[in-house]
C-alpha cells in the first residue's frame, strides 16, 4: 500500500495543494498535549476531497472521461469533483441534497459542475444517481467508497507523518468514510510502530460508532447535525479497513462540537467547518486519553456558511 500510496501522490501532486500544519500554543496548554493541525480548510476547492476526486480523474479511460462523470455529494466531494473534472475538461454532474447549504451549491455551479437537486436521503441520492447515468452514460465516482478517492485522500495524512513522523495518535472526523480509511492506510504506512488512528461522530449521526459495534454497515433514521458533511455512511470498500485499523470512534454532542469549532476560528485565527472540528471535539471530551502524547488532527475542510454560523 505504500508504494500505492507514494504513486498516486506523484500523479496528483499538480493539481493540489500541499497543506500547512499548523500549532496552537493555547490550544495545547488548555489539553497538555503537542498538537499538529493538518490544515486541509486550505485544500483547493475547500477541503480534503479535492485529492480523492483527482485520483479517481486520473484513473478513468479516455471513452469514460468523454461521458462525464457523475456523484452524490451534500457539498464538499460535490465541489471536489466538479473542480476536479474542469481541470482535465470531463463534464460533471452533482446530485445533491435540495437543503444543502447555498455556499456549496454556489461552489459547485462556480467550478462547473452541474447539478441536479435531490430529496436529503440516500435512497433518493442513488435513485437520482442512476437517472443521470442512464441518461448520460456518465461514470460514478462515490464520495467515499471507492479505492481510489481512500488513496487519494490518504496523501494528506502522508504528508502530515513525513513532515512528524513520530506522532503518537490521529484524530479525524468520520461521515462516509472515505478519510478515515485513507488515514488508517497511511498510518499504517508511513506512521511509527504503535500509531493510534481515532475518529469522531457526531451522536446524530453515528451510524459508524454502531457500526464498528455491531459488525456491519448501520444506517441512520436522522441527520440532524450541524456537520452537514458528516450526514452520510459508511461502505463495503471502507468499512472493512476502518473496522481493521481505527482505536475507537468517539461520539460528541452539538454543543461540543460548535465550542470546538469556535475555539479554532479564535485561537488559530482560521476557517474551518463543523465537521473539521468534530475532531478537536473528540480531544477536548477525551483529553486524558491523550495528555501528554504527540497528536495529529485532519482539519477536514473550510467551507462555511457564513451567513449561518452557529456562533
Amino acid at each position: 500500500m505504500k508504494e500505492k500510496i507514494n504513486t498516486c501522490y506523484e500523479k496528483i501532486k499538480p493539481y493540489v495543494h500541499h497543506t500547512p500544519i499548523m500549532e496552537s500554543g493555547h490550544i495545547e496548554n488548555f489539553l497538555g498535549s503537542d498538537l499538529y493541525f493538518k490544515c486541509e480548510n486550505f485544500q483547493r476547492a475547500g477541503a480534503f476531497k479535492m485529492r480523492g476526486a483527482t485520483n479517481a480523474i486520473l484513473h478513468l479511460t479516455t471513452e469514460q472521461k468523454e461521458k462525464g462523470v457523475v456523484t452524490h455529494s451534500s457539498g464538499n466531494f460535490a465541489q471536489a469533483l466538479a473542480l476536479a473534472a474542469r481541470t482535465f475538461g470531463v463534464k460533471c454532474y452533482i446530485v445533491m441534497p435540495f437543503n444543502a447549504p447555498n455556499v456549496k451549491k454556489d461552489a459547485v455551479v462556480m467550478y462547473g459542475g452541474e447539478i441536479v437537486e435531490c430529496a436529503p436521503t440516500m435512497e433518493s441520492r442513488e435513485r437520482v444517481c442512476n437517472q443521470v447515468i442512464d441518461e448520460t452514460g456518465a461514470t460514478f465516482i462515490h464520495p467515499s467508497n471507492e479505492i481510489n478517492v481512500i488513496i487519494g485522500n490518504s496523501t494528506a495524512t502522508k504528508e502530515l507523518l513525513e513532515t512528524e513522523p513520530d506522532l503518537d495518535a490521529l484524530i479525524v472526523p468520520v461521515g462516509g468514510g472515505g478519510l478515515l480509511a485513507g488515514t488508517i492506510l497511511a498510518a499504517q504506512a508511513f506512521g511509527k510502530a504503535g500509531i493510534e488512528v481515532y475518529a469522531g461522530e457526531p451522536y446524530e449521526v453515528d451510524d459508524a460508532f454502531r457500526s464498528l459495534t455491531s459488525g456491519k454497515i448501520e444506517c441512520n433514521l436522522s441527520v440532524d447535525t450541524i456537520a452537514d458533511g458528516l450526514r452520510t455512511q459508511l461502505g463495503d470498500v471502507n468499512f472493512p479497513i476502518i473496522k481493521e485499523g481505527v482505536k475507537a470512534i468517539i461520539r460528541v454532542r452539538e454543543n461540543e462540537i460548535i465550542s470546538a469549532m469556535r475555539l479554532i476560528w479564535q485561537r488559530m485565527k482560521i476557517v474551518v467547518e463543523p465537521s473539521s472540528a468534530v475532531a478537536l471535539a473528540v480531544l477536548i471530551k477525551e483529553r486524558p486519553l491523550f495528555e501528554g502524547k504527540k497528536v495529529g488532527i485532519i482539519l477536514s475542510g473550510g467551507n462555511v456558511d457564513l451567513d449561518n454560523l452557529p456562533f
